[in-house]
């Protein structure tokens, strides 16, 4: 048996197992599927990209698109993401975005969530600057709300997975006066 297939059908239990469970009972043995995944390192945030507007300098809040990668063997679709993002402990940018169209990620693939705003620089404009030429943020505490084994984004088993950390998401920063 291949190593990939090995692991992806290994990662898988957990969501098979929540999925499988009463609502509201999203832990197995006690732990949450974000605490699994935390210990196993999976990431699910490959990279995240912030747009600065000429309204930012005066809103406070920046844009943001990022790529979610799915290790499983299944697909997911992605309703809602709560983050906060920063670095070395202080948090830069938080939010709370419902997608109006949940984005899908196929199965071993990786899926755009495309640009929204309403992302709140808590430091400020000036107090972020220092970290662009860093090139990464840590995810502190990120809650996906996914449909798990998804047809094409139809139907699946809601999974609300808590308190996902990430770190060192490489961020790339574009100035966008238009």
């Amino acid at each position: 048996m291949r190593f990939g297939t090995l692991f992806a059908s290994v990662v898988s239990i957990p969501f098979l197992f929540a999925a499988a469970a009463p609502a509201g009972s999203e832990t197995i043995g006690g732990l949450t599927i974000g605490s699994i995944i935390n210990v196993l390192g999976i990431g699910i945030v490959q990279d995240v990209n912030v747009i600065t507007t000429l309204e930012t300098f005066t809103t406070n809040q920046v844009e943001v698109n990022f790529d979610a990668k799915n290790p499983l063997p299944f697909e997911l679709t992605i309703d809602r993401v709560v983050s906060s993002a920063g670095l070395n402990d202080t948090v830069y940018a938080t939010f709370d975005h419902t997608f109006s169209t949940p984005f899908i990620v196929k199965p071993s693939g990786t899926a755009n969530s495309g640009t929204f705003g309403n992302v709140s620089l808590p430091q400020g404009v000036e107090g972020s600057l220092s970290i662009i030429p860093v090139g990464v943020l840590d995810l502190s505490k990120t809650d996906v709300f996914v449909r798990a084994a998804t047809i094409n984004g139809k139907l699946g088993f809601p999974l609300q997975i808590d308190g996902l950390k990430q770190s060192s998401v490489p961020t790339t920063y574009t100035l966008d006066l238009s």
